[in-house]
């Protein structure tokens, strides 16, 4: 069973920083691109970072770019998302992510649609 656990939110002030911790189990990890996500109260759900199936590669949404950095720890089974300088418009529910298949051998997104098993996500509150 393909199991998905965020960990890491919680309250922090502006210019603080977080690290959410996502442990996965069910699939081999090593073989999946691995995205983050995030829900504000009203708004889409969109990416905001993913590591790439083939070479590990990050890429990140441009409103977090410098700010967030995503890592893959095959020894433990974990992607990582380090938040630094929060803005209170990070505040959200965040989610962890498996790339689906592709018929075009696309080996990254950040598209809520191309994303197969999710997690139950962990809530990030930034206050000014």
């Amino acid at each position: 069973e393909v199991r998905l656990v965020e960990s890491g939110g919680g309250l922090v002030q502006a210019g603080g920083s977080l690290r959410l911790s996502c442990a996965c189990s069910g699939f081999i990890f090593d073989e999946y691109a691995l995205g983050w996500f995030r829900q504000a109260p009203g708004m889409e759900r969109e990416g905001i970072s993913c590591i790439s199936s083939s070479d590990r590669a990050a890429y990140y949404r441009d409103s977090v770019k410098g700010r967030f950095t995503t890592s893959a720890d095959s020894a433990n089974n974990t992607v990582y998302l380090q938040m630094n300088n929060l803005k209170p418009e990070d505040t959200a529910v965040y989610y962890c992510a498996i790339l689906g298949p592709s018929d075009t051998g696309m080996d990254w997104s950040l598209a809520v649609v191309d994303f197969d098993y999710w997690g139950q996500g962990t809530r990030v509150t930034v206050s000014s």
